[in-house]
């Protein structure tokens, strides 16, 4: 038993009354030689690349099966023949998954085993110097105007406390 995906495109006039039953043919010779469905998705209807029997669009449909390679013979077998199918497509993911979860096992592996290392601290220094060197400004450096010389501080004088009134 291997996991399969199905793809298969439907006419785009194809109703929802003509659409389902093909999908519970394809479901019934999957369970039929002992395999199951796992997943079945509508993505509806949506533009083709190029026409494919005079059609510019098609209705997608997505079957994600688990079966042997006899029924996915006689899944093709019965998509071919019938007027409604455009196109269709079987992709055998399970040798994928085993791909995905081993790279994604081994990633764990090298992650538990190597530290985790902080993160460098950003430097103060600008990226790309202002002031000009000995060659001048490096070109694309933002011209910066030469900074005044600070201005000693003001020192603020106490106001005169108001005179008292004798009265």
């Amino acid at each position: 038993m291997r996991i399969y995906e199905e793809l298969f495109i439907v006419r785009p006039d194809a109703t929802a009354e003509e659409l389902d039953p093909l999908i519970e043919q394809v479901k019934g010779i999957v369970t039929a030689t002992g395999g199951t469905l796992d997943k079945t998705e509508k993505w509806g209807v949506r533009r083709l690349a190029y026409r494919v029997m005079k059609q510019r669009e098609g209705f997608y449909v997505l079957l994600q099966f688990t079966a042997t390679a006899e029924t996915v013979k006689e899944v093709e077998r019965r998509l071919r023949v019938n007027d409604m199918v455009l196109k269709f497509i079987t992709v055998r993911i399970d040798e994928k998954m085993k791909r995905i979860e081993k790279r994604r096992k081994a990633r764990e592996k090298r992650a538990a085993r190597k530290p985790v290392a902080p993160a460098p601290a950003p430097s103060a220094a600008p990226m790309f110097p202002t002031e000009p060197g000995p060659l001048g400004p490096m070109p694309g450096a933002p011209v910066v105007a030469p900074a005044a010389p600070a201005a000693p501080p003001v020192e603020a004088t106490p106001a005169p406390a108001p005179a008292e009134s004798a009265e």
